[in-house]
């Protein structure tokens, strides 16, 4: 065989040799760099989730895989340092964690590692992150959510839990450099003839004089778009709703099992498992750029019946017949 041609054959079997491989002929084992919003605590607790679906792949800590997480702790201004870190340490994998920001900045760090992402914020077609979902061509893969249709869905549920709704405040996390949802939740609310003030919440230290100034509006609910902060804070903000009788809805369903009145969305530990999962057939050798993005395929409709009384509202029958959990 001549030299050339075999070196030829010898590049071409690199590329083909499943990631795990070549990371095991170098360093030993492949590394996933998982990067969460929020708090540390919070950032160790999901990646058991995606641990998870790594090992329902084979892909078990530490013999096959070694997960590295870091946290931002909800400071915006280290999402660029933690993952300048991540990417100099040589991961082979990118898991940019809950919000279009994380994603985003992800993107820009790294056009030659694999991201899955998991975002409920972002359209990655209208952005230009991936070619199509079925097909994303990049290095960008993960879960996504059709926001327009959903953040229309929400508003209909707190529609129907309060007929007399004839006017909100829209509850929105700014820093998310993705206002698909914002624009068809002000939509809905014009078609359907409620009025709308949006107010925008950056950090947990907002919270106190952002709920003072919704509850001087005296609006007749509170709608509160997708955003990590208003996931990992849903404690905090379900007090907060009760406090000033805001009768709310989340796409989060911590916020009614930590005492608010609603949420509706998808089941977040799923999402977590199944991007481990995914993360484990590039592993395998799937390459991002035809690794299909996917949807959230479970949503969860909690109510709060607690939460209700101390309202004063009484949740439809209608509503309570949709609900897969309400807590009494």
């Amino acid at each position: 065989m001549r030299r050339r041609k075999f070196i030829t054959m010898l590049g071409s079997a690199a590329i083909a040799w499943p990631l795990a491989a070549r990371a095991q002929q170098t360093s030993g084992v492949p590394k996933v760099g998982f990067i969460f919003p929020g708090p540390e605590a919070y950032a160790k607790m999901r990646s058991l989730l995606v641990r998870e679906g790594l090992s329902s792949l084979g892909f078990r800590e530490p013999e096959q895989v070694v997960v590295v997480v870091r946290a931002t702790g909800g400071d915006p201004a280290l999402i660029v340092p933690l993952l300048a870190e991540l990417v100099a340490s040589k991961i082979d994998i990118l898991l940019p964690m809950g919000g279009s920001a994380l994603t985003v900045a992800a993107n820009a760090a790294t056009a030659n590692i694999p991201i899955v992402t998991y975002d409920l914020e972002l359209d990655p077609i209208e952005s230009g992150l991936l070619k199509s979902l079925a097909h994303p061509g990049g290095n960008v893969t993960g879960i996504f959510l059709d926001l327009p249709d959903f953040s229309t869905a929400l508003l209909q549920l707190l529609k129907q839990a309060l007929p007399s709704l004839a006017s909100i405040v829209v509850l929105w996390d700014p820093s998310i450099p993705a206002t698909a949802q914002l624009k068809a939740v002000v939509a809905a609310t014009q078609r359907l003839k409620i009025t709308t003030e949006v107010m925008g919440v950056k950090t947990p230290a907002e919270f106190d004089a952002v709920f003072e100034a919704a509850s001087a509006r005296r609006p007749d609910g509170l709608l509160m778009l997708s955003s990590p902060l208003l996931s990992i804070y849903s404690k905090q903000i379900a007090e907060l709703t009760l406090k000033h009788h805001l009768p709310a809805i989340s796409m989060f369903s911590s916020f009614a099992r930590a005492g608010g009145l609603m949420a509706y969305g998808p089941n977040l530990d799923e999402l977590y498992r199944e991007v481990g999962v995914m993360t484990g057939k590039i592993l395998k050798g799937t390459k991002p750029a035809d690794l299909p993005a996917e949807r959230p395929v479970r949503f969860e409709l909690v109510v709060n019946l607690k939460a209700a009384k101390a309202l004063d509202i009484n949740i439809s029958n209608l509503v309570l017949a949709r609900a897969d959990e309400v807590i009494e």
